[in-house]
């Protein structure tokens, strides 16, 4: 339970390590976006993850990393083609993000720093853990930025007038990640 629960608060890949803020500031203009995308890396992550920890002892020391790689574009690509004949306004939503998982250093800090030294049960509950935690803060910083910029969640409308347009271009995925951040720190403190 440790394993798993890690990623969701004390880890969180984008709330505390900082990791992934490609995806993280590029998809989030919409909460759906971000959930879509949050759980396409935890897709990733945790079959990933079983397949480097049950490859691990196989792979030579010169080549870990790029099997590692190889290993997750496979996933990826799985991703990209289910999302593209399943979800086809998703995948144009999410556009080159898709592909970009491959190269996300979440993902590939996780197969090197815990699938390739853990068991494979261990190894999906980490992927699990640190995959939902990675959705949940995409999520969020979707959800406030398309609260905030458009006055709609999900794509539901629920208060009148356009909103503030910062927040559906770039710069509103910064101000909303640090007001985030600042309020995850002060969780974290209390």
């Amino acid at each position: 339970m440790k394993i798993f629960t890690k990623g969701l608060i004390k880890e969180n890949a984008v709330f505390v390590l900082l990791l992934g803020m490609c995806p993280t500031l590029g998809v989030t203009t919409s909460a759906e976006n971000g959930l879509g995308m949050g759980l396409a890396t935890t897709f990733v992550l945790i079959m990933s993850n079983l397949v480097v920890s049950m490859v691990k002892n196989f792979i030579p020391d010169k080549v870990r990393i790029p099997s590692f790689i190889v290993i997750i574009a496979a996933f990826v690509t799985i991703v990209e083609l289910s999302m593209q004949a399943y979800l086809p306004s998703l995948f144009d939503a999410l556009g080159l993000f898709i592909p970009l998982i491959v190269v996300n250093c979440v993902i590939l800090g996780r197969a090197e720093a815990f699938a390739s030294k853990n068991s494979p049960l261990d190894s999906i509950l980490d992927g699990l853990g640190m995959g939902l935690g990675f959705s949940l803060a995409l999520t969020i910083l979707g959800g406030v930025r398309e609260i905030l910029g458009s006055g709609a969640l999900f794509g539901i409308r629920f208060m009148e007038g356009d909103g503030m347009l910062v927040f559906v271009l770039a710069p509103g995925a910064f101000l909303a990640l640090g007001y985030l951040i600042a309020i995850m720190n002060k969780i974290k403190k209390a």
